[in-house]
């Protein structure tokens, strides 16, 4: 029996003060990835501060057509949300893509945000792992990296986000709203989860008691509502992504050219990745597959494959191109 404290805050500031004033203290949301990790001896809080029923459980519609979607929303009522289904197909597509149903029932959207990677070394306390104890090494580098990033990745550690909510979030352009000691702020979803570089144990740019009190679609639009996910993995379902789509289209339907488009990538990174070389490539050009194809090319240019890994750069470079010809045929 591994003891800690556990207390179940009222509301998000005394959620945040709490966590804030005790350097070992985290938020539990929906417990699908905290408490996994505690069973495994990867994550030892001294303190649980449940957040899981804060009054953070609503979807609201904005002016405009956006959506402001709570915390603690599940990923089961999300994914169904009749406004999500017909204005942001993409996210729930992804949302459905994502672990089991029971697991969706359970997962929170915050929560889904902040989950950790699932790198067998990271999973491992009987292995080095520099996202678990900084310093002490990667063993997925000259280890077994099938899973592992082919974009983005260094030195100290080459794991991959497993979010596939985050990757249909980022393709759509979300914004995400957080409270903290200091007071709250907001940050462009793309601007949440970073790279590794030489501390790959930050996920994300999150300070110590800092929440996430919710995620913000901005309006929904042609684009927004021609938007997808594919997710490519080895059984029908409950497995993470070797590698997803998510995208969003303006398509000047007459002239067949792209006026605007948003492609993210999941399973390629230590991040949900934006696809931004493949975005300039593509627009104002031909919604062609030739188009498709030169975008993705450019896209997986950077790449930096080992062994294992090295078919995520073509299975990537194919899965862009098939999602991009599905929107262009105006199938969801």
């Amino acid at each position: 029996m591994i003891p800690f404290e556990y207390q179940r805050a009222a509301h998000a500031e005394e959620a945040v003060a709490t966590v804030a004033a005790h350097p070992h203290a985290v938020f539990l949301g929906g417990g699908t990835n905290l408490v996994d990790h505690m069973k495994l001896g990867v994550a030892a809080p001294q303190m649980l501060v449940d957040v899981s029923r804060l009054p953070l459980a609503e979807v609201e519609e904005m002016r405009g057509g956006g959506l402001r979607i709570g915390a603690t929303v599940r990923n089961s009522d999300l994914a169904a949300h009749p406004l999500v289904r017909e204005r942001f197909p993409a996210l729930a597509r992804a949302l459905l893509a994502g672990a089991s149903g029971q697991l969706r029932n359970a997962a929170t959207t915050g929560g889904n945000l902040l989950q950790r990677t699932r790198c067998r070394y990271f999973q491992d306390a009987t292995t080095p792992c520099n996202k678990r104890e900084p310093g002490s090494g990667c063993a997925a580098i000259g280890g077994w990296d099938r899973y592992h990033a082919v974009l983005g990745a260094s030195e100290h550690c080459t794991a991959v986000h497993p979010s596939d909510m985050a990757v249909a979030l980022l393709a759509l352009d979300a914004t995400v709203h957080v409270l903290g000691p200091d007071g709250a702020r907001t940050l462009p979803l793309a601007e949440l989860h970073r790279l590794p570089g030489d501390a790959p144990e930050r996920d994300t740019v999150l300070a110590h008691g800092e929440l996430i009190t919710a995620v913000e679609l901005p309006p929904a639009s042609g684009m927004t509502r021609r938007s997808t996910y594919r997710k490519v993995r080895e059984r029908a379902s409950y497995a993470f992504a070797l590698v997803s789509v998510a995208a969003a289209l303006d398509l000047d339907d007459d002239a067949g050219v792209v006026r605007d488009v948003r492609i993210a990538l999941g399973g390629v990174a230590h991040k949900p990745w934006r696809a931004e070389r493949a975005e300039d490539t593509l627009r104002g050009a031909p919604a062609t597959q030739e188009s498709f194809r030169r975008a993705a090319e450019a896209e997986m240019a950077a790449a930096e494959a080992r062994n294992g890994n090295a078919y995520k750069v073509p299975l990537a470079r194919n899965t862009m191109v098939r999602v991009l010809r599905t929107l262009t045929e105006g199938r969801r």
